[in-house]
């Protein structure tokens, strides 16, 4: 593999030309160098706090070098970083695919909730279940300011204090790395060699008013170069979504339409692969429908919608697939129609997914959680999904 994403600027480099990080340690006669700001990591992923110095090896090579001397300090490093961002890369980097799965939606749809229990799934239930080690990538756990520490932060807050946050600044205002997992299982290379197969997701969680215009969208590099996309839908944003008792006090921060969110991303996504309007976007596309808890009583506990998911070894595609036309007909009924015209004619592969982070409808106004805890209802569906259209997971296995 020589041309890749890098999971944390969502740059393409050329693994041959990775860059290295100094250790610190020096050699004789010369001190280590020192941590330090690194301005061009700031500005490419948010990044603030003191790192390690950065520097490259000139001229062409075959391969990335594994180990370098620092032209400061004269250590020999192995510590691999991106040409561009320079943020250190894992040992795995560049050896199999490493699918970058953007996540965007209007502002109030739930993202940052979503992408918390997420991580507390791949951080959990899910390494059991498919018996692989999921872990986050990245800069140490305990160093405050990093995308590890955010994580950890924003799961203690909902699953042990049971408290919401606020909303997700703009990037303009406030730039947060990327949250990087690192997905590793063990495959049959050969009768008798099983090798480590090491794949890397990466979300970005957008603030809803970097879609709300046309300049803002642009500058969101990563939907460029994504190998998925992830589309999360408030369910109050649906004109025709409605429950006895109306909308919860507080649970619509955004008026804007859903299609006008997919309207954005299209066109930001044609315009990166120079995809005329009459071709499909060929990436998979899962929509989210977000807040699903809301309707559970008007829906029943017999839909199809409010079941709990499988739990097999794979994805479980006749389910999903079930699934995505009853989520289709009820899209129909709360005047949705044009928002699967819209996707049919725009994407070659999509599917509608329901959610609930939460389990239960919070107490909006207070942003608490609901007395009886985090419930994550198909929380991990639409990334096991994308995982399976990716070659990382199996699909069709049945319930």
């Amino acid at each position: 593999m020589t041309a890749l994403a890098c999971p944390y600027c969502y740059q393409i480099v050329d693994s041959r030309r990775l860059g290295h990080l100094c250790t610190g340690r020096g050699s004789p006669g010369l001190p280590g160098c020192s941590l330090r700001v690194d301005p061009q990591r700031r500005e490419r992923t948010g990044y603030g706090l003191p790192a390690r110095r950065f520097f490259s090896r000139p001229g062409r090579r075959r391969a990335a070098a594994r180990l370098a001397a620092c032209p400061d300090c004269g250590g020999l490093s192995g510590l691999r970083a991106c040409p561009v961002c320079h943020t250190p890369l894992p040992h795995g980097f560049g050896q199999a695919a490493s699918p970058l799965v953007a996540m965007v939606g209007a502002k109030g749809a739930g993202k940052t909730v979503y992408l918390t229990v997420l991580a507390h799934e791949l951080m959990g239930n899910l390494p059991r279940r498919f018996d692989v080690d999921v872990r986050l990538s990245g800069e140490r756990h305990d160093v405050a300011g990093t995308s590890a520490n955010w994580v950890s932060s924003y799961v203690e807050a909902i699953f042990s204090e049971r408290r919401l946050f606020p909303q997700t600044e703009a990037a303009g205002l406030s730039r947060r790395e990327p949250v990087v997992f690192e997905w590793r299982a063990e495959r049959r290379a050969l009768p008798g060699v099983r090798r480590t197969r090491s794949s890397y997701l990466s979300f970005y969680d957008t603030a809803g008013e970097d879609l709300l215009g046309q300049d803002a969208v642009r500058d969101l590099r990563y939907l460029s170069c994504a190998d998925a996309l992830v589309v999360m839908l408030d369910s109050f944003s649906l004109a025709g979504a409605s429950r006895p008792g109306g909308v919860p006090e507080g649970a619509v921060v955004c008026e804007e339409p859903a299609l006008e969110v997919l309207t954005r991303v299209t066109q930001l996504l044609r315009r990166s692969r120079a995809l005329g309007e009459g071709t499909r976007i060929p990436i998979p596309i899962a929509v989210v429908l977000t807040k699903i808890d809301a309707f559970y009583d008007l829906l029943g506990e017999n839909h199809v919608v409010t079941r709990a998911a499988g739990a097999g070894p794979g994805y479980d595609e006749p389910a999903g697939r079930d699934l995505h036309e009853h989520l289709r007909a009820l899209l129909a009924d709360w005047a949705g129609a044009d928002l699967d015209a819209y996707l049919s004619r725009h994407y070659t592969t999509y599917r509608y997914f329901a959610v609930s982070a939460l389990g239960a409808e919070p107490d909006y106004r207070r942003n608490l959680v609901d007395p009886g805890g985090v419930r994550p209802h198909r929380v991990a569906d639409p990334l096991l999904w994308l995982l399976s259209r990716c070659g990382v997971l199996p699909a069709g296995a049945r319930r």
